[in-house]
């Protein structure tokens, strides 16, 4: 049988690309090669976002080249759609693969008859599908709709089938991605009416099945009153968490990136969501050191990181990225005051998170729950192995709807499954070096942990 060894790189969009290349290669006859077994075939899916991911790509191409001698290499992905020629020169690459829209035509050249029109599983609890694609927003600081310029939704009966095929499969949280996923069904054609994602969801949410629905990334503005409505009627099925892009708190600095809101405006669409839902998780991103941030601005986006207390905040330090209006801006940021402000930002983001994790004690959570504890999550071990010998034996690990980690005794017998819990305490703090990995501790009330507010599961 022929070897297929892929790698990918960036998000949530490529991995579910990846894999919806590696199952329809797999139906030929491709078979994941072992650990030191050369690759027939490797598929490389790339990004773009900044120099240092292009840096990536063309580093692991190199690696390929040399660990699988022989192998054809293909590129895919937002860097082959940017410059297909540089990638098109590297060792071992036969193809570059400029469009995404041309997987089922590749697929179909390797023999795939019928050509799959999505994934059946995605090798983990939590699958990822992708709606939509395509972006046509031209911030200042963004190169992506330049790669992916197209907005291109989904038929909502493809969705659900592929939701239905997942779910039978053992997936028990569906994650709906998409390049700008409030975006979706702005190009699908219904009689008089547009289809828009709270429909697609309720359509979802309504399906059979032991499973629950989290939403991607999005547009503060673009959760609508529709879709609220929605996650306040399906309370278990679609989890309380949205990650809603700030990028800055100053509208000075939203200007430069051309973002199409204001400060406050971000503030008063997050309220809405938490004045709708009971404690529901908001989750961001922001760049620092935008050109032209002056310490006002940077303190503005503290200000703005505090009034809604993110449970989590990815924090970028800007790069000029080649290619893009703002890499042309005057006023740059010198590398250490953006070091600075990224740390600074990133210690706020550590406390408000600790801040958000300490307001659920007391509260009932849903649980998956998706590996044994091991040396990947030691950022619970430390305090975990401060029990009594003997008490509790194993350990999970498991994401609430939340989206707060969790570790909860038990056996591997709970992997795969959802478990009710009542949260206690903190495991993790934010003073501590895995700081930015706290979760939520649990155990059951007859075995408490000393010293560690913990969790009592149900």
């Amino acid at each position: 049988m022929p070897t297929l060894r892929t790698v990918t790189l960036g998000c949530k969009v490529n991995q579910y690309e990846t894999e919806y290349l590696r199952q329809g290669l797999a139906r030929v006859g491709y078979r994941e090669p072992a650990r030191d077994e050369p690759a027939d075939l490797c598929v490389v899916n790339t990004c773009t976002v900044t120099g240092e991911a292009d840096l990536k790509s063309r580093k692991l191409i190199r690696q390929l080249a040399r660990r699988n001698p022989g192998a054809r290499i293909i590129v895919m992905g937002c860097y082959a759609t940017r410059a297909p020629e540089t990638l098109a020169s590297l060792p071992g690459v036969a193809e570059v693969i400029t469009d995404k829209r041309q997987l089922p035509a590749f697929l179909a050249r390797f023999g795939v008859d019928p050509v799959p029109d999505g994934i059946d599983g995605f090798g983990r609890h939590r699958a990822y599908i992708k709606i939509q694609d395509g972006c046509r927003m031209e911030c200042s600081y963004c190169i992506i709709p330049q790669t992916r310029p197209v907005l291109v939704s989904r038929p909502p009966d493809e969705v659900l089938a592929e939701v239905r095929r997942l779910v039978d499969h053992g997936h028990r949280e569906i994650v709906l991605t998409g390049i700008h996923l409030g975006h979706y069904g702005v190009d699908l054609d219904h009689p008089g009416r547009r289809v828009r994602l709270a429909e697609l969801v309720a359509r979802i949410a309504a399906l059979e099945g032991d499973f629950r629905v989290r939403i991607s990334s999005m547009e503060a503005a673009e959760v609508t009153r529709a879709l609220l409505e929605l996650m306040q009627a399906y309370p278990r099925r679609i989890c309380p968490h949205l990650h809603l892009s700030m990028q800055s708190g100053s509208d000075a600095v939203l200007r430069r990136m051309r973002r199409r809101y204001s400060a406050e405006r971000f503030v008063e669409q997050c309220c809405r969501v938490q004045e709708a839902l009971d404690r529901p998780a908001l989750t961001t991103d922001a760049i620092v050191g935008f050109p032209g941030e002056t310490e006002a601005d940077f303190e503005a986006t503290c200000r703005v990181a505090e009034r809604i207390g993110f449970s989590k905040i990815h924090v970028f330090r800007f790069s000029p990225r080649e290619g893009t209006r703002a890499a042309t801006f005057p006023d740059q940021i010198s590398a250490p005051t953006r070091r600075r402000r990224g740390e600074e930002l990133g210690q706020l983001a550590r406390r408000l998170r600790q801040a958000y994790f300490e307001s659920l004690a007391g509260r009932r959570l849903q649980v998956l729950v998706e590996t044994p504890l091991d040396d990947r999550t030691g950022a619970f071990k430390e305090r975990v192995s401060c029990s009594p010998p003997g008490q509790l034996e194993s350990y999970l690990v498991g994401t609430s709807a939340r989206y707060a980690p969790v570790v909860l005794p038990g056996g591997e017998e709970r992997i795969g499954t959802f478990v009710e819990v009542i949260a206690e305490g903190i495991e993790g703090g934010a003073d501590r070096r895995h700081a930015g990995r706290s979760g939520l501790a649990l155990t059951r009330k007859r075995c408490p942990i000393p010293m560690i507010s913990c969790f009592a599961a149900r």
